[in-house]
């Protein structure tokens, strides 16, 4: 009789030791522990320890129990973010289209057996050079690459009197270039003497007075400037043609 009165106090001290406590999700159990009747694991009042069944082994652990024997998720692997997208490289810029230049003057009439300018030599001059800095409907100023300034004389004379004197008429055009913003080293000079004589002065013929004579061959005492360069084209371009429309074919 005593042996039973003290084995039925044991398993009440033993029922008031375990309460139940709700600790885990509903779901699958794990044979290694003590489940309530609400599908709870069973803990030791006060310790907090999961009550362990016989059939516990560290393969059935459950984190909520034994967190320290299961495995934890590996980390998501975070993706890496794309590479940032390449920016087009901007377009390239046109060169503008450019024109070849070449202007050409003949600063004529200078004085007989003179190495001077006439005041018309010189205005003609001014006028020329101010052309070549101003733009026009098809082009741009002209940027200067290099001038040809060439002195010529009539034939009277000698040759070789004439040849120095067309060489100091083209010094001194030469010399007033250079005074009206004309890079020297873009200058290159020379005298023909009488050598490239007008067309038309074919015709003064030496049996002229001196004076008619000299009057007749004026044209062949000058000095030619030519310039040689390049501009901006602004002509326009033109549009293009709307294709021709095709006609029906004729029905048969």
């Amino acid at each position: 009789m005593r042996s039973v009165l003290w084995n039925s106090l044991v398993s009440v001290a033993a029922a008031a030791a375990l309460v139940p406590a709700v600790a885990s999700a509903q779901g699958a159990r794990s044979p290694g522990y003590l489940y309530d009747s609400q599908g709870g694991i069973v803990k030791a009042v006060g310790a907090g320890v999961c009550v362990r069944t016989s059939q516990w082994t560290p393969a059935v652990a459950v984190a909520e129990c034994d967190p320290d024997l299961v495995k934890k998720p590996a980390p998501p692997v975070k993706k890496a973010p794309p590479p940032p997208a390449k920016k087009a490289p901007p377009p390239k810029k046109k060169k503008p289209a450019m024109l070849n230049i070449t202007q050409k003057i003949e600063l004529q009439g200078m004085a007989f057996n003179k190495a001077e300018m006439t005041a018309d030599n010189t205005k003609e001059l001014d006028k020329f050079l101010a052309s070549l800095k101003k733009a026009t409907k098809a082009r741009g100023p002209v940027e200067i690459g290099a001038v040809v300034v060439t002195g010529h004389t009539d034939r009277i004379g000698s040759l070789a009197y004439n040849q120095k004197l067309s060489e100091r008429r083209a010094v001194v055009v030469k010399d007033y270039l250079v005074s009206h913003g004309v890079d020297q080293k873009l200058i290159f000079w020379e005298g023909k003497g009488p050598k490239q004589p007008i067309p038309v002065t074919k015709f003064c013929d030496n049996k002229m007075k001196r004076k008619q004579l000299i009057e007749c061959l004026s044209p062949n005492r000058r000095v030619t400037v030519e310039v040689v360069g390049r501009a901006l084209n602004l002509k326009p371009k033109p549009k293009a043609k709307p294709a021709a429309k095709k006609k029906p074919a004729a029905k048969r």
